[in-house]
């Protein structure tokens, strides 16, 4: 069942010296020698248990195979499963319910989907002491997990009812990315590089899915040219910050509210090592909820305070303010070209309500920055008029 997962990050140069605690990986050397007993100890077990509760999940081929592979586990045997959340790739999750015991267990169909670096960097956060689902057991094969349950309470539904909580939960999350940060410098070089090449195909999500397939919009040789000067401008400003651990998808939705140790991080798979301040611009200029800026202001210098000594010397706070804002376009271009291509790609419509408030960013901005000038006029005079026309 979990032949092939190896203690990868264990065994990484300057990482073993950050494993807090005895867990989960450090059984799955064990556990990989006396696999073929085990599977075959569970299988026999598995004639003489009850089957997992259907629910309203569905019968589908692949889910028959989930919950198949679920009874041969000991934790979960015996439990009810019901859907908890989906989320915008091929991956989907389902609630085990077990009496007072609650697990996860993900389903992400290979060849879309891969769980190695999954699993790769919940050990890293392990060690790191971030809360993080914990991997109980994993195929590698099916595409299967089953983690450690970090709750219902996202904070995005938190925060959307309760405004009053910000400050608190923005202060823990902070706390978090900055423990993140400093303990992932263990870890980072480990991680697929945040480069020039990856920038700039966010970048064109933008031009190719929103203003091409989704606006109908084409540029002439001089908007073209603009275009790519801001992409220099923009790809510039990533590789010219200090490089760190990068979740690349903190925000509200992939956070939860947790009682101890707030808050859960969820959706880790595709951490890279990156810009210092994308994973901040994510967080407060978040797609999915949107703060004054005065108070984004205040949260950005209170992050850049709790960097490390070392950490401001590479930077100063001006040029870090500089590096955030402009982070942020970069990544509000990336998301609102991603909305569009879950549309028109994935049959996944329900994004696109989120583009207004995400290319809003990009205009707020713009009387602070000179070279966003075609980009807000862009976005107001053409794309911005025509989205509101398509709802």
């Amino acid at each position: 069942m979990i032949r092939n997962l190896k203690n990868n990050f264990a065994a990484e140069p300057n990482a073993q010296d950050e494993v807090l605690t005895p867990g989960c990986y450090q059984a799955f050397l064990f556990d990989t020698l006396f696999v073929t007993f085990a599977q075959f100890g569970r299988r026999f077990k598995a004639l003489r248990r009850q089957p997992i509760s259907q629910s309203n999940a569905g019968a589908d081929a692949r889910l028959q195979a989930l919950k198949h592979w679920v009874e041969g586990i000991d934790a979960a045997t015996g439990g009810s499963l019901a859907p908890a959340s989906g989320d915008a790739s091929f991956r989907r999750y389902f609630r085990l319910q077990k009496g007072d015991e609650s697990f996860i267990v993900m389903d992400a169909p290979p060849p879309q989907e891969d769980c190695l670096p999954f699993v790769r960097v919940a050990g890293y956060l392990e060690a790191m002491q971030i809360n993080a689902p914990r991997i109980i057991e994993a195929d590698l094969e099916q595409g299967f997990l089953l983690l450690t349950d970090l709750g219902a309470a996202l904070y995005l539904d938190v925060l959307e009812a309760d405004r009053a909580r910000a400050d608190i939960l923005y202060d823990d999350a902070l706390r978090a990315l900055a423990r993140m940060q400093a303990r992932g410098v263990a870890y980072q070089s480990h991680l697929p590089p945040y480069d020039e090449t990856l920038l700039r195909f966010e970048l064109s999500l933008f031009h190719d899915w929103l203003c091409g397939t989704h606006l109908g919009m084409t540029f002439d040789e001089s908007e073209e040219a603009q275009w790519q000067s801001l992409c220099d401008l923009l790809v510039n400003n990533a590789l010219d910050q200090p490089q760190v651990f990068v979740h690349r998808d903190y925000h509200s939705r992939n956070l939860m509210v947790t009682d101890t140790d707030n808050p859960g991080v969820l959706d880790f798979q595709d951490a890279v090592e990156g810009p210092v301040t994308y994973d901040l611009v994510s967080l407060l200029k978040d797609c999915y909820i949107k703060w004054p800026a005065e108070r984004i202001r205040q949260w950005v210098d209170g992050y850049y305070a709790l960097l490390d000594e070392s950490a401001r010397a590479a930077i100063s706070a001006s040029d870090f303010l500089r590096a955030f804002d402009l982070m942020g376009v970069q990544r509000h271009l990336k998301a609102a070209g991603i909305f569009c291509r879950l549309n028109h790609r994935d049959g996944k419509p329900g994004y696109l309500a989120d583009i207004p408030r995400t290319l809003s960013y990009i205009v707020d901005l713009s009387p602070c920055y000179g070279e966003l000038d075609f980009l807000a006029q862009l976005i107001t005079e053409r794309c911005l008029p025509q989205l509101e026309s398509r709802r």
